[in-house]
């Protein structure tokens, strides 16, 4: 049987790398993201299950990429879970503004990844 893929758009190292290793604990291929610019075609290239977006980057708004992946007909339907230090709730609001699935704060998100992977794949 195939892992399930997951790509994860970070720059920060500690969230980013601990976010990718309990997704491997989980049983998820990962795959990170160069950068925000690489994001869709990444995206359309791969065919991942779900993607998370870490939404202090440098290079462009995070929600930019988001905006962009939701906006591509061959990557709408992606899952997005997007993470943040709860101090800028501007970034959570851009985020779902963006149309990321979910918007967590980036130390809950490991604490409770299983039920954020749980909720963003639930099929409506």
């Amino acid at each position: 049987m195939t892992q399930p893929l997951a790509l994860v758009l970070y720059e920060r190292l500690l969230p980013g790398s601990r976010l990718v290793n309990r997704l491997q604990d989980l049983g998820y291929r990962v795959l990170t993201v160069p950068n925000a610019d690489a994001l869709v075609a990444c995206a359309e290239q791969e065919k991942p299950m779900l993607v998370f977006v870490d939404l202090i980057i440098t290079q462009t708004r995070a929600s930019e990429a988001i905006a962009r992946l939701k906006q591509n007909a061959n990557t709408a339907h992606l899952p997005v879970i997007a993470f943040a230090d709860e101090k800028d709730a501007t970034l959570f609001t851009a985020a779902r503004n963006a149309g990321a699935n979910l918007v967590v704060n980036e130390v809950a998100i490991l604490a409770h990844l299983e039920q954020f992977l749980e909720q963003a794949l639930q099929i409506d």
